[in-house]
């Protein structure tokens, strides 16, 4: 592993456990020419999946883009960043045991959208408003309609 402050090729491993979500394991890596120390993550990957977009554009499955679109959805909402993890790593398993080599944006989307419906109502919406591009106030309002009729038990209607 390269060091990220002076690029030395031979870093030194001083610590491995799992991490939090036990699919990963945490290194604590120390550099011999500068003495620094940095974390990695070790995690299985299954397979190489290619994520087919809207457009028709093929592009490698991004975790950290994944990570990243779910954090702005939950930013300050209280939602501890180790469930926001499990959630990417859920997501990155159930694609890779489909056994397709591609995926479809809107498959990962709905994974995504699914979760954050369980986890937080706001960061759900907040989601769903750039996922289904909302580009009006009406969009917002049918989108809570619906999700009012989901969360009403049945009878109330």
């Amino acid at each position: 592993m390269k060091c990220p402050f002076c690029g030395c090729d031979d870093t030194q491993v001083k610590d491995s456990r799992n991490a939090d979500d036990d699919t990963s394991i945490r290194r604590r890596r120390e550099c011999p020419e500068c003495g620094q120390r940095f974390t990695t993550y070790e995690r299985v990957q299954l397979r190489d999946l290619t994520v087919v977009k809207k457009n028709g554009e093929r592009v490698m499955f991004d975790r950290d883009k994944l990570a990243r679109s779910i954090y702005i959805a939950v930013r300050k909402r209280p939602v501890a960043s180790e469930r926001v993890e499990k959630i990417v790593s859920s997501i990155q398993r159930r694609l890779e045991s489909t056994g397709e080599n591609e995926v479809t944006s809107v498959q990962i989307g709905e994974m995504a959208m699914e979760a954050l419906a369980n986890l937080d109502h706001v960061a759900y919406i907040r989601f769903a408003s750039v996922y289904r591009d909302f580009r009006e106030p009406k969009d917002f309002e049918e989108f809570l309609e619906t999700l009012e009729k989901m969360a009403s038990p049945k009878g109330e209607e």
